[in-house]
């Protein structure tokens, strides 16, 4: 393997633990509502909420609207989906309140310091990176909120720069910010589609970190072994797979 200057990560699920935020925040914010909305199955409401974020964020990323309407319509839908009808002038305040709980449970995943620590014994002076499909200020304000600003060289955000991953352009972009070519830089995210295969097809190394037992199809799974994906089921494989 070419030698590795720059490890560049994805942030939500790989570094910084959404989903489990998510999870937390939305049960929470239920409660706290009360009727007409039920939070006796947690899960499930977990799940519907889970549901419009990835359908009205890619909406997002699609570009069919912007960052704020993707939150109004989450509000907007999750409210019906308990027969409440939320006037247009509530629906950002909805969420307001949602974040809040959110923000509450940032967290990064437990495995990120150790790896990164030992990352960085096993090449003293290799740089970090993070390419992310969101908006930057948004994305920067976790990152710091989680101890994370002082360790990462670049942030490169979709919403700044007008292009969105599996594009390779993306990952040009952050590893000419970097100062390496692809064939020097490691990728590593939780989506194989838009992270791995999208980072591998651009001339990095693609890693997936699968920390769920994905089932993948056919297809995905020739796709990745193609371009050599590399798959992790957690953050502490990484320095020895890259040593």
């Amino acid at each position: 393997m070419t030698t590795i200057r720059a490890v560049l990560f994805d942030l939500d699920d790989t570094l910084f633990a959404h989903r489990e935020a998510v999870a937390v925040a939305i049960v929470a914010h239920v409660r706290s509502l009360g009727h007409p909305y039920d939070a006796s199955d947690a899960a499930a409401e977990v799940e519907a909420w889970r549901g419009l974020e990835e359908l009205h964020y890619h909406r997002y990323l699609a570009g069919e609207v912007d960052f704020d309407e993707q939150r109004k319509s989450r509000a907007r839908d999750f409210a019906s989906r308990h027969g409440a009808s939320l006037a247009s002038a509530d629906e950002m305040a909805w969420f307001d309140r949602y974040f809040e709980h959110y923000v509450d449970s940032w967290h990064l995943h437990e495995d990120v310091r150790p790896c990164l620590d030992a990352l960085r014994a096993n090449s003293p002076d290799v740089r970090f990176g993070i390419i992310t499909n969101g908006e930057l200020d948004y994305q920067l304000r976790k990152i710091d909120a989680v101890g994370l600003g002082d360790e990462i060289a670049e942030v490169i955000a979709s919403g700044d720069v007008g292009v969105t991953k599996p594009c390779p352009r993306i990952f040009l972009l952050a590893c000419e910010r970097l100062g390496v070519q692809p064939a020097e830089a490691v990728y590593v995210g939780d989506r194989l589609a838009t992270d791995a295969i999208g980072a591998a097809q651009a001339g990095l190394t693609g890693v997936w970190i699968d920390r769920h037992a994905v089932e993948v199809t056919p297809e995905a799974s020739e796709t990745a072994d193609a371009v050599g994906v590399l798959r992790i089921g957690s953050l502490a494989q990484l320095p020895a797979l890259l040593s």
